[in-house]
């Protein structure tokens, strides 16, 4: 996907924990920010289960807010193919029955000249 269809909508995932800074000079890192550093915290004792429950938990949510955007764009996308479809067939549906009726109308009006010209012609004998 291009950057042009990023949709505000759709989660993304975000790195929790940063890795810390290596300096060359052997300098302490950088302090990571208050607001970091007790995330870092909070989940510093995490357990294989835990992580797989917040796995899980993301997997489904994300899937959830996916599918959901998918389906409202597989909608849209099928009522416009419909709709150009649907507008083709009305446009060659329209012509078929303008052809037949002028066939039909051509006909009558030939029978109908040749009934009066024949009637016409009885009249004056």
């Amino acid at each position: 996907m291009s950057q042009a269809s990023f949709d505000a909508s759709i989660p993304v995932l975000t790195e929790v924990l940063k890795a810390e800074p290596l300096s060359d000079e052997g300098a302490p890192p950088a302090p990571i920010a208050p607001a970091a550093q007790l995330e870092a915290d909070a989940i510093d004792g995490w357990t294989d289960a835990e992580w797989a429950v917040m796995e899980h938990r993301l997997s489904v949510r994300i899937m959830h807010q996916l599918q959901s955007r998918v389906d409202f764009v597989l909608e849209q996308r099928i009522k416009d193919s419909m709709a150009d479809v649907l507008s083709h067939a009305l446009h060659d549906l329209t012509n078929e029955i303008r052809i037949g009726l002028h066939d039909t109308i051509e006909k009558i009006v030939s029978r109908a000249v040749a009934q009066e010209l024949t009637h016409l012609q009885a009249q004056k004998k």
